[in-house]
């Protein structure tokens, strides 16, 4: 069933952006993170979700419950119980990840997540935001992964695309040179 959800976890995303609008798009992403976390870190949050013992008449209660408690959108609460009927709630990060991709597609926004061994001081962030300003050609949004494993160099990833100038990624490069040539 994971896996059909899954694979909904796009329309689910569309439907709900529809629904809720660029106006509370931002909103909208900070509570389906809160719910997120609350059934990855509950296991009775998510048999809450998914169980079948459980009533529907229950699982509205409970759902009405939490709606109240974290101040969710009419919208929302809806959506909720949309995919909480079809056991989709497992699809979440799924659903999260497509909501943003369409959030910051109507922003005209990209999000990049930069990977490097060391932080960074701020002159080289600022670069480094206005070249993927340029590269990109829009506000892009930087989550930045410290990743001590990297000898050398950043990776980022923007979208689907991936700059890999670390030493780990142009050995790997020059030894698939080498195993070629």
């Amino acid at each position: 069933m994971a896996t059909k959800a899954s694979k909904f976890a796009k329309k689910y995303a569309k439907m709900l952006f529809n629904v809720t609008g660029v106006e509370k798009a931002a909103t909208t992403l900070e509570h389906l993170k809160i719910i997120q976390q609350l059934v990855e870190a509950d296991k009775q949050m998510k048999n809450f979700f998914m169980s079948p013992t459980i009533s529907d008449e229950e699982r509205l209660k409970g759902i009405d419950a939490l709606a109240e408690r974290i101040d969710l959108s009419e919208e929302l609460k809806k959506f909720l119980i949309y995919i909480t009927e079809r056991r989709a709630i497992v699809s979440l990060p799924d659903i999260i990840r497509h909501y943003t991709a369409l959030y910051y597609e109507k922003q005209r926004k990209a999000k990049a997540t930069v990977i490097s061994p060391v932080r960074f001081n701020g002159d080289y962030e600022r670069r480094l935001l206005e070249a993927l300003k340029r590269l990109t050609n829009r506000d892009v949004e930087i989550e930045y992964v410290h990743d001590p494993e990297l000898i050398g160099g950043i990776v980022v990833k923007v979208g689907s695309t991936m700059y890999d100038s670390s030493i780990k990624g142009q050995l790997r490069l020059l030894k698939e040179e080498l195993i070629k040539g």
